[in-house]
């Protein structure tokens, strides 16, 4: 699991974070907003939010390697408040992969490692 902690808001680290989807020319699936989500139903939390991120060609690739590890695309990327610090998490994509036991799937890991990272040092102080 990589993780950050960053001086940045949850929303401001969020607005980062898609800012480094867009130059990874990435895709954005989902934006799950738990903090929006929770006062739907009179509740209040924290804020805590999850992007959702993949692309169609890496999914396809993904697909060839063992069509099983489709159950954990898109990948995630947690954003939340603790501790009045901001924390950003991200299980790599090698490591999302290693239990299918392929390598053909830990290469597509690989590539896509090196895009997360990419992505996550948009926050990164």
């Amino acid at each position: 699991m990589k993780t950050l902690t960053t001086k940045l808001s949850v929303d401001e680290a969020v607005a980062k974070l898609q800012e480094g989807i867009e130059a990874t020319n990435m895709r954005q699936v989902s934006h799950i907003n738990g903090q929006a989500n929770a006062k739907m139903i009179g509740a209040t939390v924290t804020a805590d939010q999850i992007l959702e991120i993949f692309r169609p060609d890496f999914a396809i690739k993904v697909w060839s390697a063992c069509k099983a590890a489709g159950h954990d695309i898109p990948l995630r990327i947690h954003v939340y408040e603790d501790d009045q610090s901001t924390v950003v998490a991200c299980r790599l994509p090698t490591e999302v992969f290693e239990p299918f036991d392929s390598e053909n799937l830990m290469h597509v890991g690989a590539e896509l490692d090196e895009i997360f990272l990419k992505i996550l040092s948009f926050v990164e102080v």
